[in-house]
């Protein structure tokens, strides 16, 4: 059984294969991580839930930020990541980033990744929100995450790693001494499997991605339902500010009741020298910071949101047309092509633009080496919470730590078969309770709780507006509870009532922490407490589940995390007085 007892209802699993990794995900952080096992030696086996090429790195417009020009250095790119991170980063973690990152830009390009250079094969760099210097890496002008996921793909599968496209994956196997011994998945369509069954390994990587779909408007693809992170939380692990969602700046607007996956409208053409306009064309963010249009991506929200608030309009606008035809089509050809979509020529006119859920920078919580708090179950990658990127990531950092954290869960998988800590005999799965302990919700919630999301927890949020979509999420949860422990009914086991089960669970989570979290940081803007408070706040939310389902929450002593894994190598730290604070039934 999982570590909580606690599980989707779901058919037994009808097929089972084994291996040494799994990994969930076809991300820039879950195809390194695949690579770098399998180079190791180890059988490796990806799974993603839609095709190889199909989850969000593909959509990844700016690019990947290293310090790799002349007169940058780690130490530059570090500051900014911290400023930008609120006071919330963990400053082990983000040495590692910048310090590993170049490298790892290297490596990624031996393997097969182009990025625009100049005529003597220089890389390109470009400047986004919050970043000093110009230290994006760009491929096809704003097309990177494209290149970087056709390069990858292209790596596995001309090594023939084996994969299992279109799972979706369900629940966390572990063995009789509660560590990890694999997964259950459900295959969609035909192919070499189908239905719902198992992958038995000892080590277990969550690549996942985000959870952007838990709000109505959001830049992330379909897939993104926070399945790692509900997976995680049924499994035992701890998971961490899940409260600090990031709000891109500018999305494509589309009208108020726009929903579902929205266009996103780059940094980097802010880095290149757009300006953001009220209609009647005066730029709001001069003198609110020092970068204007160029701030970390909380200030330039928050910025634009209050814009609107005071001009009662429903966006903003971003203005480059002084950029040219040829600029326009040379270096944003993407972002081009969907603004003329809809209507919209950059060229001649302002795109229109609104804030959107963008990046999940809290999740599943790590250490430096990937590992969860559940022996064996390792993340990285958006699913998972670092501390690299505090209460707000800075710019085109969200590529790099995939990378970088990936390679480093590669190297600890492999070391751990050296030193014991991996089991070689694929380990024997406790089996699952007979009886299902988790309601499913009905595919249509999954559109009532993005509304719940967007109205309490979205850019603006207040006491009251949290509170609100706590009790209503509650009420839906325990609809769902009530129907199957009283009536034996709950709705039946496929991908929308699972995805929609998934969104409820992290959606109470993060409404939970940010109702807790009373002050503004970051990404995370409370009406009701305006201003940053680090004598009671500069700490992080840790939320666990219970067997019981309710939640565990506490917090960290410090801006650091304390140890996942106690007595793993490389996790000494500082000593912590976490205070925990009971919450409702999850």
């Amino acid at each position: 059984m999982t570590g909580t007892g606690i599980r989707l209802h779901a058919p037994e699993p009808g097929w089972a294969i084994s291996a040494d990794v799994v990994v969930v995900g076809s991300g820039v952080a879950g195809l390194t991580v695949a690579l770098r096992c399998q180079a190791a030696g180890l059988r490796t086996v990806v799974v993603t839930k839609a095709r190889l090429d199909d989850g969000s790195t593909r959509w990844a417009q700016g690019g990947i930020a290293a310090a790799l020009g002349d007169g940058d250095t780690p130490e530059q790119h570090l500051d900014d990541t911290l400023v930008a991170g609120a006071g919330l980063c963990d400053e082990e973690a983000v040495p590692i980033l910048v310090t590993e990152g170049p490298d790892a830009v290297r490596r990624l390009i031996s393997t097969g990744a182009h990025f625009d250079t100049d005529d003597e094969g220089t890389i390109q760099l470009t400047r986004e929100g919050g970043h000093h210097r110009r230290r994006i890496a760009h491929a096809g002008g704003d097309a990177t995450g494209a290149e970087i996921s056709r390069a990858l793909v292209e790596a596995v599968r001309a090594h023939g790693l084996r994969t299992i496209e279109n799972a979706l994956v369900l629940d966390l196997l572990m063995d009789a001494q509660g560590r990890t011994a694999g997964v259950t998945l459900h295959v969609m369509g035909e192919g070499q499997h189908d239905g719902v069954g198992a992958v038995h390994a000892p080590a277990v990587v969550l690549a996942t991605g985000g959870m952007g779909q838990v709000f109505s408007a959001t830049t992330n693809p379909s897939v993104s339902t926070g399945d790692g992170v509900a997976l995680a939380l049924r499994a035992g692990a701890e998971v961490s500010d899940l409260e600090f969602v990031q709000f891109h700046p500018t999305v494509l607007f589309l009208g108020t009741d726009a929903e579902g996956q929205l266009p996103l409208v780059s940094e980097a053409v802010r880095g290149e020298g757009a300006h953001l306009v009220d209609a009647d064309g005066v730029r709001f963010m001069v003198g609110q910071h020092e970068l204007a249009e160029l701030a970390p991506r909380d200030i330039v929200a928050k910025g634009i949101m209050r814009r609107m608030q005071e001009r009662g309009a429903e966006n903003m606008f971003l203005d480059a047309r002084h950029f040219g035809a040829d600029m326009w089509e040379q270096r944003f050809p993407t972002i081009l092509a969907a603004c003329r979509a809809h209507g919209i020529d950059p060229v001649t006119e302002p795109i229109p633009v609104s804030p959107a859920a963008h990046y999940a920078s809290g999740g599943v919580r790590t250490d430096q080496y990937g590992r969860t708090t559940v022996p064996g179950l390792y993340a990285c990658g958006e699913v998972a919470c670092t501390g690299v990127q505090g209460a707000n990531r800075l710019a085109s950092n969200s590529l790099l730590e995939g990378l970088v954290y990936a390679e480093r869960i590669g190297a600890d998988i492999a070391r751990g078969r050296t030193e014991g800590r991996l089991q070689e005999r694929v380990p024997e799965p406790v089996p699952y309770p007979q009886q299902p302990v988790h309601p499913l919700l009905a595919p249509e919630d999954r559109f009532t709780i993005q509304r719940i999301m967007t109205e309490g927890a979205g850019v603006l949020r207040s006491e009251r507006s949290l509170q609100e979509a706590a009790d209503r999420l509650h009420r839906l949860h325990g609809e769902a509870r009530d129907a199957l422990f009283e009536n034996g009914k709950t709705s039946e086991p496929g991908v929308d009532t699972w995805e929609s089960t998934n969104l409820l669970c992290v959606a109470r989570v993060l409404v939970a922490a940010a109702l807790l979290r009373a002050e503004t940081r970051g990404c995370h803007w409370r009406e009701d407490h305006a201003e940053r408070d680090d004598t009671s706040w500069r700490r992080h939310i840790v939320v666990r589940l219970n067997p019981d389902r309710t939640l565990a929450v506490r917090t960290t002593g410090t801006a650091d995390f304390p140890p996942t894994l106690p007595d793993a190598p490389g996790t000494a730290r500082t000593g912590e007085t976490p205070t925990t604070r009971p919450l409702q039934e999850q």
